[in-house]
């Protein structure tokens, strides 16, 4: 009886019970993060005072349970801010066919297609040929014809008004391509303003992990070390105790 009340000789500074030597440690012996929660719960306490076991694992299992729902409510507020400006009218991208080919009418359709022939290989050769047999046909009066005499004052007339007519309908044209330019560049502002957004909330969750997360997960993997070291040490010293018990045994065997 007077080695128990010997070796329970150590006061618990959080539960206030009497405990042996081995089954805690002193508040000056703790990590700084468990000695801030210590003095957290009792403003008393001193760094000579003992901390069993039992409320150290309960301290360390809050302290890893705090952090780890401080790490989740910092991801959740970046993920909410991340929605909450992807969300916002001035991140919309438009499919731009739909928005400047889908509405054409039938001049529009007709300047288009003007202006694609009007700039095709296919139209110069074409008009090449035009040129050639008309100029044949009043040079040397095939099959006796002969409407437009040189110098081709007709035909003169003739290239004048298909340009006349050719250049308002290819400004026509040009002025849905510069149409559908600012519609690109519109839509590619809103995809850079987009894209810069994620990137940003990116950096932000990157640095979290960083500079906050990572030192947590360490602090969190020394407390599981200390814990797995006390595990140890209390097993030795079970190991010790019981090693004298079988020795004596072993010294005087019982005698039927």
């Amino acid at each position: 009886m007077l080695i128990m009340a010997i070796k329970k000789n150590q006061i618990c500074a959080i539960c206030g019970n009497r405990f042996t030597i081995m089954e805690g440690l002193f508040l000056r012996d703790l990590s700084d993060l468990l000695k801030e929660q210590v003095i957290h719960t009792n403003s008393y306490a001193k760094e000579s005072s003992f901390i069993c076991l039992k409320d150290l694992q309960k301290l360390r299992i809050s302290k890893m349970q705090d952090v780890i729902d401080n790490d989740l409510k910092i991801d959740h507020e970046m993920s909410d801010k991340l929605k909450k400006e992807l969300a916002k009218e001035t991140y919309v991208i438009k499919n731009i066919n739909d928005t400047v080919y889908g509405k054409r009418t039938r001049g529009q359709k007709l300047a288009d297609g003007v202006a694609k022939f009007g700039g095709s290989w296919g139209f110069i050769i074409a008009f090449t040929i035009i040129l050639i047999v008309w100029m044949t046909i009043n040079v040397i009066h095939l099959f006796g014809v002969n409407f437009d005499p040189y110098p081709f004052i007709l035909l003169n007339l003739f290239l004048s008004c298909v340009a006349a007519i050719q250049a308002p309908i290819i400004m026509m044209s040009q002025n849905r391509q510069a149409e559908r330019d600012r519609f690109d560049s519109e839509n590619d502002y809103k995809t850079n303003t987009k894209s810069e957004m994620e990137i940003r909330i990116l950096h932000e969750k990157i640095d979290q992990l960083n500079e906050v997360q990572w030192p947590h997960i360490l602090d969190i993997q020394k407390m599981q070390i200390e814990v797995l070291s006390e595990i140890e040490n209390e097993i030795q010293s079970l190991r010790a105790e019981n090693k004298p018990k079988k020795e004596r045994n072993t010294r005087h065997p019982h005698r039927d």
